[in-house]
């Protein structure tokens, strides 16, 4: 028999790093105030149904208390048993499973993952026959390469975390300086944002503070990380030389976002401010949409972020940049669903839109997203505009403050596609779905043309 955990001094450590009061705690784990002291004053050892809510709402923490390999267990076994193919049960039946039956819990959790493998595979088939696609593109063999590494890259990230230590207050520009490299400002109105001739880096000098910096941080990374980078990209498995390079500048990219925003530093940061995007920009020096991208990448084994998925939407409906830690996956052919809030926000920059939404699996979502402009310098050239989003499974709203501008006990109905959605009652429906048959009737007028069977 398990022996029993008193972990008070932890948890309470939890609760003072979230910035949270005991009452605001225990509404959050589900339990009264009093027995959160007792918990805390270990007058009361954990229960399978606490390591279940912390499981949900602090799995790091949950690490930290019971070990590393338990905690992400039961937040894996969770996840599988919150599928909408299994009957639910009670978190505290999930917990205990995954305490008392540990190798039975990871063939479920086996079992689940194939499933998900399964239907992604599937999904990408019929999107490649839909759209009569044959070979990636480089640019989306790369993009997919991330997308199956979990957009997280433990050397490098770990490297750029070491680096940002080391440098700590040194200011980024005396950081390239100490590889060698100077820095020039561009003028001229056809520069580039970025141009390197191996002596000096050239910065369009119309880019604003964040992206300045940023450059400046790929340049180092691409610098001062070469051999990993060299090493993963022969690594990759890519064919295409132009995807290796693509690849190459996505590391660097990668390790310049790490080395600015270091994940312990900013995965602290993003709990205790419950991921509020423009505190953290202020904080780190970023952009909001560099904050956005970094908290898609906090997936380091045993000190596991929140699970978000991230993209980016231009004003035609274009996937440009995408990653899932969630279950949500993005359609890779066509538009995303006119359902998403994130269209809407194109056309609204600097305005934050907030979205309480359903998946046909069943799954609930809270997302925020935000349009933003980048200016081209002149009138003769129409600015960049685009949008971003952010989001998590609803059941980590209490840690996403956008989740407080929304009525969680309503969704809207969205989709991936309107080629992979089953949804048969949609009014914004562009295309019948591939795999269902549909019925046409002359004398019946829909919204559109036929029903979904």
């Amino acid at each position: 028999m398990k022996a029993r955990l008193y972990a008070g001094a932890q948890l309470r450590a939890v609760r003072v790093a979230a910035q949270l009061n005991q009452r605001a705690m225990a509404a959050r784990l589900g339990l009264s105030v009093s027995y959160l002291s007792q918990l805390e004053s270990d007058e009361r050892p954990l229960t399978a149904a606490v390591s279940a809510a912390l499981a949900q709402h602090f799995p790091a923490a949950l690490a930290d208390i019971e070990g590393a390999a338990p905690a992400r267990r039961l937040v894996a076994l969770r996840e599988a048993l919150a599928d909408p193919a299994v009957a639910p049960l009670p978190p505290e039946d999930v917990a205990q499973l995954a305490e008392e039956r540990p190798a039975l819990a990871d063939r479920l959790i086996a079992l689940h993952a194939a499933k998900r493998a399964a239907e992604e595979r599937v999904a990408l088939a019929e999107e490649a026959l839909t759209a009569g696609v044959g070979a990636r593109l480089p640019w989306e063999a790369v993009r997919d390469w991330f997308h199956e590494a979990g957009n997280y890259i433990d050397p490098l990230d770990r490297a750029a975390e070491r680096w940002a230590q080391a440098q700590g207050a040194t200011a980024i520009e005396d950081a390239l300086a100490a590889h060698g490299v100077a820095l020039a400002a561009e003028s001229r109105e056809d520069a580039p944002l970025a141009r390197f001739d191996g002596r000096v880096l050239h910065l369009n000098a119309a880019l604003p503070p964040e992206s300045r910096r940023f450059l400046i941080a790929h340049r180092i990374a691409a610098l001062a990380f070469a051999t990993p980078i060299a090493e993963i990209v022969a690594a990759s498995g890519l064919p295409h030389p132009e995807a290796r390079r693509l690849l190459a500048i996505g590391l660097a990219n990668y390790a310049a976002g790490a080395m600015l925003m270091p994940y312990q530093a900013f995965r602290e940061a993003a709990r205790a401010l419950r991921h509020d995007i423009d505190r953290l920009s202020r904080r780190f020096g970023t952009s909001f949409e560099q904050a956005c991208h970094r908290l898609s990448t906090l997936q380091r084994p045993g000190a596991e972020g929140i699970p978000f998925y991230f993209c980016r939407v231009d004003m035609a409906g274009n996937i440009t940049k995408r990653h899932s830690a969630t279950r949500l996956q993005f359609a890779r052919f066509g538009g995303a669903c006119p359902l998403w809030h994130v269209h809407e926000a194109v056309a609204i920059p600097d305005r934050i839109l907030v979205q309480h939404a359903e998946t046909p699996d069943g799954v609930r979502y809270v997302s925020m997203a935000k349009g933003l402009v980048k200016p081209s310098g002149r009138f003769a050239r129409a600015p960049r505009r685009y949008a971003v989003a952010l989001g998590c499974e609803a059941a980590h709203a209490g840690d996403f403050v956008y989740a407080d501008a929304v009525d969680l006990r309503a969704a809207t109905p969205i989709g991936i596609s309107c080629r992979l959605c089953p949804r048969s009652d949609c009014d914004q429906r562009a295309f019948p779905p591939t795999d269902r048959t549909i019925a046409v009737e002359a004398d019946v007028r829909g919204v559109v043309p036929y029903r979904v069977i």
